[in-house]
Order: structure tokens, then C-alpha cells, then sequence
């Protein structure tokens, strides 16, 4: 949206770019750190607060970095970013992995939302099983950034599921994250009963997209997964959707596929990284994956970094993650 159309109200400009929910966030942060913020001075600091490179959601908050589109993009490419090297390496890891090396980057990151996102790529009950990082990260990028969205799905689904009309299925207009539970629950019926109407859903959910405005995944490509079969279930859906090429460009977070492992200039700042360990006597080895963080740290403005250092000494870690001022 044109900041400079005339005919956009000035309400729903503010409204559709967030700009309030970043004012009020970097008011607070400065309230919360003023000690440490104004060794760089008050306009230094508000010059700095950026969220243009995706940095500003590193360690923060799982209500802030879920807050906006921006941020829910911004913290799927963070973890690209940094874990890039495990999908290079060829590793499989469990659900439970996965989450901690979400909640090194978000420490109050819910286990529900990489339960889910487990759930698309392994389907049923096996979310104990080993997930490829590329995997795993397409289906936790269509979950995280469409949260909301599919929870609303996952109740038409099971109203459809259980028999209901089409007339009678309530399209929810807003809706707090179901229990994991329940949502196993039913997708385990839903197995057994061989999901529900293609043809139905795709209806249901069409009138769900006008609610949502541009918060839902292409209608196109959803329209096009619910015409290959006649008969559909929730995650086999969900999973075909997560590797819709169109939706992943939608989002704007991750590149493509094929191009998911390749990143030139990260490769030469690990090489450097490691080059640097394998000198020093008496450093450890933290992996790849960490040596990915050091660098996004490393790009972060120096209001981040005093917000890091305060975030990290105090769970006792000795890592440094302080950097030099841009």
C-alpha cells in the first residue's frame, strides 16, 4: 500500500503496514533498556530501529515476532538462515530438535506450532519419526505464517467431518489456536473416514478467504490441490500446499527448492568461522548452525546487540555475541 495515495485513509494505512505495532515496540524497548539504549542517545536509537533485515525478531518474543506478516517472514528466513548447514549436511532430525533449535532463536516458541508443522510432512501419528531440514521447513513456513488462517480450515474440516451440512458449517471469523490434542483427534477420524469432499472444502474454504482478506495462501492453488482428488484429508492437503512453489513466493521468506541449500556469501562466512576455530587451541566447536547465528548477530544494529548480550548473559552462556558498532 502507496503511503502517498490520498485515497487510502489514514487509519488504514496505519492499520495494513503496522507501523503503530513497530512505534509501540520501540518505545517500550527503550523504556524496558533505557540504560543501556542511551549510551547511543535517544535519536541514534530510533534512527537505528530497523526491521528491514529480518535481525529484529532474533531472540525476541514469540507474541512480538508473530505479531505482523513482516515478522512471521522475517523469523522463517532467520531460521533458513541459521540452520541452512544441517538440510546441507543431509541430517534428519525429530520434532523435538527442531523445536529446540527454534527456541535457541525464540526461547518461549511453542511446542504446538512444531508439533503441527510435524504433522504435515508425517501425516497421522508418527511425529516421533526423523524429518529432512527441507521438509520440515516448507511445511513449518506455511504453518507459522498461516496460522490463524488454517486453524479456521481444521474447524470447517471437522464440521464437515462429523456430518454437517454445508449450509450449516460455521466459517469462524477468528479463532484462538486449537489444542494439539484435539486436532490429532480428528485427524485420526479423518483417516479412518477417507477425509472429506474435495469440492465441498474448496467452497467453505472460499468464503474463509473473504474474511481473511490477503491472509490465506493463493485461492488458486488451493482450488488446484482440491481438484486432484475427490476426497481429501486435512494434512495431505496442508502438505500439498507446502510445496506450492507460488505460495512459498507469496510469502517471500525462503527461496526456492532447488535453491534452498545454496548461499555464497553465508558458505564464505562459515569457511571463515571454521577456519578460525580449527587455529584456535583452545575454542570449542558449536557447529555450523550456531556459527549461522553468529552472523545474523553479527549484522544486527547495536540496539539489538546490547538487547542480545542482556538476553544471553543472563541464562549464564559465555558466548559472545556482541559485535561492533555499524
Amino acid at each position: 500500500m502507496n503511503r502517498f495515495n490520498s485515497s487510502v485513509p489514514a487509519d488504514e494505512y496505519l492499520a495494513d503496514s503496522n507501523v503503530l505495532v513497530y512505534l509501540s515496540d520501540a518505545v517500550t524497548q527503550l523504556l524496558e533498556h533505557k540504560e543501556e539504549y542511551t549510551q547511543f542517545g535517544v535519536i541514534r536509537y530510533f534512527a537505528e530501529y530497523s526491521v528491514k533485515n529480518s535481525n529484529h525478531v532474533l531472540f525476541r518474543e514469540y507474541n512480538y515476532i508473530r505479531a505482523t506478516a513482516h515478522n512471521r517472514a522475517s523469523f522463517i528466513r532467520v531460521f533458513w538462515r541459521c540452520y541452512r548447514q544441517i538440510g546441507k549436511s543431509g541430517d534428519l532430525l525429530s520434532m523435538l530438535e527442531y523445536r529446540s533449535l527454534l527456541q535457541l532463536l525464540c526461547p518461549d516458541f511453542p511446542v504446538e506450532m512444531v508439533q503441527n508443522a510435524a504433522r504435515i510432512v508425517l501425516m497421522e501419528d508418527a511425529i516421533d519419526c526423523l524429518m529432512s531440514f527441507s521438509d520440515f521447513l516448507y511445511a513449518f513456513q506455511l504453518q507459522f505464517y498461516y496460522q490463524e488462517f488454517l486453524d479456521s480450515v481444521l474447524v470447517i474440516y471437522q464440521d464437515l467431518l462429523a456430518g454437517k451440512s454445508p449450509n450449516t458449517v460455521i466459517v469462524p471469523t477468528s479463532i484462538e489456536q486449537l489444542p494439539f490434542a484435539a486436532a490429532e483427534d480428528n485427524e485420526k477420524e479423518g483417516q479412518q473416514q477417507d477425509g472429506v469432499d474435495s469440492s465441498t472444502l474448496a467452497e467453505c474454504i472460499d468464503a474463509l478467504c473473504d474474511r481473511f482478506k490477503h491472509s490465506h495462501p493463493s485461492r488458486s492453488c488451493m482450488k488446484e490441490v482440491l481438484e486432484q482428488t475427490e476426497k481429501v484429508c486435512y494434512y495431505s492437503f496442508l502438505m500439498s500446499l507446502a510445496k506450492q512453489e507460488t505460495i512459498n513466493q507469496a510469502i517471500g521468506a525462503l527461496p526456492s527448492k532447488a535453491e534452498l541449500l545454496i548461499d555464497p556469501e553465508m558458505d564464505q562466512e562459515l569457511d571463515k568461522i571454521i577456519a578460525q576455530i580449527s587455529v584456535s587451541p583452545g575454542s570449542n566447536s558449536s557447529g555450523s548452525a550456531v556459527g549461522g547465528l553468529k552472523e545474523v548477530q553479527r549484522k544486527a544494529s547495536p540496539r539489538r546487540n546490547i538487547h542480545h548480550r542482556r538476553k544471553v548473559e543472563s541464562d549464564g552462556s559465555t558466548e559472545e555475541t556482541d559485535s561492533s558498532e555499524n
